[in-house]
């Protein structure tokens, strides 16, 4: 067997148990693809695996969640692609690696005028902006959208998918007042510190105290509790995270009367039960890469080796956009 570069992670907990190894090339099945990464990012939810919060099975493993590249072999089964093409997807086992395979329907072809780079960052931030969104809130024209960690890879794309979907004002929250311009330039009308002040008190404020149709929320706990504060008659609160380590509690009292709705979303629940809708989602997702409505913001951008160095920057909270790691093949 051919032996590629790889991270793997040994033991759940810190960076220290990552390490830049050599393993097996991996082998498809009849209706996969192999693909020759070239470029693939960190997402907070690999910071999250490393530390076996994510329930993530045997160790040691790959982490990763999406990648770009050239596919090298396709399936038997496969119709969709063909070598050399570029494509970027999700793949099976991890990202990490210079080699990776992914199912046919989790892996999507790139137009020709979007870089490796933004491909191989854009799929999480890009597709999960978009369902959530378009899909689960149901974005309506002149909506008005509350985004909490406005100013993360998700954030600052969900700003802007909201905006070419039609919103008419987009609020946004930061744990830090560093982090209050990265938001705004992303296309926020208004960012708050929910650190400093009583956020939904302002929203409510900057609402002529009506709220805002949407809320997408990622921290959860007390951010979740205190934005049905502001949220709306028949408004959506959208529960995709919680990246505070806790839950909000909320009672159904809350919902009865207003008509308010408080909805989940899980892209990795998606790609696994449901992978077949992504595919008009990355037409959606493309299609505003291309005419420039949603621009990824990469901040850093390391080898493949140096992913624990990235992972300490996401865990950090430093970074604002995505970090990548790119490949060098010999």
């Amino acid at each position: 067997m051919v032996d590629i570069k790889a991270i793997i992670v040994e033991q759940f907990g810190s960076t220290d148990n990552m390490k830049y190894v050599d393993v097996e090339i991996p082998s498809i099945s009849s209706k996969q693809v192999l693909i020759r990464v070239m470029v693939t990012s960190v997402n907070f939810a690999d910071v999250k695996a490393r530390y076996g919060n994510k329930g993530q099975g045997k160790l040691p493993f790959i982490p990763g969640l999406e990648a770009s590249g050239i596919i090298e072999q396709v399936g038997d089964e496969v119709t969709s692609f063909f070598v050399g093409q570029r494509v970027m997807a999700f793949p099976q086992n991890g990202s990490y690696a210079e080699y990776i395979i992914a199912d046919e329907n989790l892996t999507f072809a790139i137009p020709d005028n979007i870089s490796f780079d933004v491909a191989g960052s854009c799929g999480i931030v890009s597709f999960l902006s978009y369902k959530l969104l378009a899909d689960v809130a149901k974005l309506q024209d002149r909506d008005k959208v509350l985004i909490h960690s406005a100013s993360g890879g998700v954030g600052t794309t969900a700003i802007q998918v909201a905006r070419a979907l039609g919103a008419k004002t987009i609020i946004g929250t930061v744990g830090n007042e560093t982090k209050i311009s990265v938001a705004l330039e992303a296309g926020a009308d208004h960012v708050l510190c929910y650190t400093n002040e009583n956020f939904s008190q302002t929203v409510n404020e900057l609402t002529d105290g009506k709220g805002v149709n949407i809320i997408l929320d990622s921290i959860g706990g007390e951010i979740t509790e205190q934005s049905m504060n502001c949220l709306s008659k028949y408004g959506r609160l959208v529960v995709f995270g919680n990246s505070s380590g806790k839950y909000g509690q909320l009672q159904t009292s809350e919902l009865h009367s207003s008509c308010r709705s408080v909805l989940g979303f899980s892209l990795g629940t998606t790609r696994k039960e449901q992978p077949e809708v992504l595919k008009d989602t990355s037409l959606q997702v493309f299609r505003m890469l291309e005419s420039g409505q949603i621009t990824i913001k990469i901040s850093e951008k390391l080898p493949l080796k140096d992913a624990s160095l990235a992972h300490q920057l996401i865990e950090s909270r430093n970074s604002t956009g995505k970090v990548l790691l790119y490949i060098v093949n010999s």
